[in-house]
């Protein structure tokens, strides 16, 4: 099988997952589901890039899968935006504010904290070798 057929297995496999696990988180979180699928999607794709990939700990094909098919899959940028645009349009401006600012602060602050804990992982595995 060729390195292209296996990442688009492998995303099409990975998306499926990462798309029921969207749903559901959705179920149990209900309005903020969305919300918390992108800050938790934040996290998983930095230490997925900062510790995994930079590792080498995985094949590529699987790489892809888990950031583009997963993750790509579990996050939502669309639903975000229709989010924040009914906000808006029912003049819930200070709600639509905290949700963007929660978006953007709280997926950078995602992204930090994956990319320090992944940092500290591969220093630590340094120092014992």
């Amino acid at each position: 099988m060729s390195d292209k057929t296996k990442n688009y297995l492998s995303v099409a496999f990975f998306a499926f997952f990462g798309g029921i696990s969207r749903y559901y988180l959705g179920k149990i979180w209900q309005s903020n589901g969305t919300i918390v699928a992108n800050l938790i999607g934040c996290f998983l794709l930095a230490f997925l890039t900062y510790y995994v990939i930079e590792s080498d700990l995985l094949a590529s094909w699987l790489n892809v899968g888990l950031g583009t098919g997963f993750i790509g899959a579990f996050t939502t940028f669309s639903s975000f935006t229709v989010d924040f645009m009914k906000l808006i349009m029912a003049n819930h401006y200070l709600h639509a504010f905290l949700y963007l600012f929660i978006s953007m602060i709280g997926g950078f602050l995602c992204v930090l904290c994956a990319y320090l804990l992944a940092s500290k992982i591969i220093s630590k595995k340094k120092d014992e070798f």
